[in-house]
């Protein structure tokens, strides 16, 4: 149960339908030295217990309290009320116009916390971005446009994670 796990979470990661297992067990990796409290997954994510992501995340599935979030495609329209309803602030990192940074007051300051993070390649659907209470986005240098999700999931754990 979503509410149950996140109880007493202050920071959660929330992957979006994730398909590459490297990439989810680096994720979990990341959320497990970074200061995340829980993972949550969306109904289109793969499983984070799959072989190759345990292995990535060096076990860390076993110790990141983890559960899925939604019971449609669409997981945010009903999963971004439920998570504000529970005193989350909802960013989605991406690629948008009116991001704001991971410094901004609302981000960083805010008491509890869910990151959103996309699928590789296609990124957060459009829905998703619209549900969530903020964009954010990590200013990248030498023109380039993004990071892989798995890093940029430890960038943003670094800077908003609970040490």
């Amino acid at each position: 149960d979503v509410a149950t796990l996140l109880n007493d979470a202050t920071r959660v990661a929330i992957l979006e339908d994730v398909t590459n297992f490297t990439n989810i067990g680096a994720i979990f990796r990341s959320a497990a030295a970074l200061g995340m409290d829980t993972v949550l997954v969306t109904p289109g994510c793969h499983d984070p217990f799959y072989r190759r992501a345990n292995r990535v995340s060096m076990g860390t599935v076993f110790q990141v309290p983890w559960t899925r979030i939604g019971t449609e495609h669409n997981w945010a329209e009903e999963g971004v009320p439920l998570l504000n309803r529970l005193g989350f602030t909802v960013a989605a990192l991406a690629l948008e116009n009116d991001s704001v940074t991971l410094q901004n007051e609302h981000i960083a300051g805010a008491k509890k916390l869910a990151l959103v993070l996309g699928t590789e390649g296609d990124g957060l659907a459009p829905s998703t971005i619209a549900n969530c209470n903020y964009t954010v986005k990590i200013p990248m240098a030498h023109q380039v446009d993004s990071l892989n999700v798995a890093a940029a999931s430890a960038v943003a754990f670094w800077q908003l994670g609970r040490l």
